[in-house]
């Protein structure tokens, strides 16, 4: 795939201390600008969880989940350009969701017909922010195989986000049976091969009612479905009206103002000859998963690999860029601008090792090549 659509100009920007502010404007490739909102992210720490391993209802649920997807009806949906999909809402069939109290464990999850779901103006979530979400996909193969890409990554995220956010938490195997009656309960939502893939939202949020600033008395783990195409087809699309600007902003660290950290929702890798750099995880950083898949990719093609500080002066002499996330998958920076000043990588093509390493995870995610590193999940 030619991701040459999906170059982006960054702009570098400080981070101020415990809070994550976007400033400024985004743009793509040929110019246009939108506004940015402004984020904030609150941490909650010494709370515990209950680790016990709770399966007693996963037997029970997947008979009942597989007759609910065997119901749906089988023939894909026909409202849908398949080849103009972008990064966008489309409401599916099911959801899935699952509830438990405060200081208990979660159980016996169910799935519903997609739909608004009841709060209390009082929730936890609505008041305190105490909520969380991931991200993942589904892929459909030519022989009609379904694949997953590392989910039980997502949830350990998930549950290390839920233990700061002082959160019980879905089990891994829980998360894991999930993701899979929820995908195959919207099977015909799945976008055929090379077209898009199934974006897979899993959310947990306090949904008990409280007033003063404590955990909420009650969760909520919920998780729905969209198919969607590429990330920057839309962004395209949204922008089309604006003023010239940025495609994205670069954050720098809120300290010394001179070490990168990451670009809005995704992580930024550096190149020179054969090393890669990003910068090593801290409390600001994501973890992303595709991050860490790509660091082990780079390392089995022969790259030699670093996780350290990187200051913006090194990118004047990087011979690329690009980030890395769920959505974007692996995108090449084409420039970014810093003190008004901007440094340009490649000559209006996408660098060879931005391509070899997106070709690489993707054939992996799609199911074109081995999976050696056993990281992709067969549905059906």
């Amino acid at each position: 795939m030619d991701l040459q659509g999906a170059k982006r100009a960054v702009a570098a920007v400080t981070r101020t201390k415990g809070q994550r502010f976007l400033l400024g404007r985004i743009t793509c490739k040929d110019g246009w600008k939108t506004s940015l909102e402004l984020q904030k992210h609150s941490y909650c720490s010494n709370c515990d969880e209950n680790d016990d391993n709770n399966n007693n209802n996963n037997n029970v649920n997947s008979l009942r989940m597989a007759s609910l997807a065997n119901n749906v009806a089988s023939e894909l949906p026909n409202n849908i350009d398949w080849d103009n999909l972008g990064f966008r809402l489309t409401t599916t069939d099911y959801m899935y969701i699952m509830k438990c109290s405060q200081g208990e464990i979660f159980s016996k999850g169910k799935l519903q017909r997609f739909g608004n779901i009841e709060l209390s103006p009082c929730a936890g979530v609505l008041n305190y922010g105490q909520g969380l979400f991931e991200g993942l996909k589904a892929y459909k193969k030519h022989d009609g195989n379904i694949l997953l890409f590392r989910p039980e990554e997502n949830a350990r995220r998930l549950r290390i986000g839920a233990e700061r956010m002082c959160m019980p938490s879905p089990t891994i195997d829980q998360f894991l049976e999930a993701v899979k009656v929820t995908v195959l309960a919207n099977e015909r939502w799945i976008p055929p091969p090379g077209k898009g893939a199934l974006y897979i939202r899993p959310l947990l949020i306090g949904s008990g009612a409280v007033l003063g600033i404590a955990p909420a008395p009650e969760y909520t783990f919920l998780m729905y479905v969209s198919p969607v195409g590429n990330y920057f087809k839309v962004l395209n699309a949204q922008i089309a009206a604006k003023a010239k600007g940025f495609s994205d902003v670069l954050y720098l660290d809120s300290i010394h103002k001179r070490y990168l950290e990451e670009v809005s929702s995704c992580n930024i890798f550096v190149v020179k000859g054969n090393l890669i750099s990003t910068p090593t995880i801290k409390g600001t950083i994501l973890p992303g998963i595709t991050r860490k898949s790509v660091l082990d990719l780079a390392r089995s093609l022969g790259f030699q690999v670093e996780e350290q500080l990187i200051t913006v002066d090194e990118l004047h002499d990087a011979d690329e860029v690009f980030c890395t996330g769920t959505a974007v998958v692996v995108s090449p920076v084409g420039s970014i601008t810093y003190l008004n000043k901007r440094i340009t990588y490649g000559s209006g093509g996408v660098g060879p090792v931005s391509q070899q390493l997106y070709s690489a995870l993707n054939n992996l995610q799609m199911g074109l090549t081995e999976d050696k590193m056993g990281w992709v999940i067969k549905l059906k």
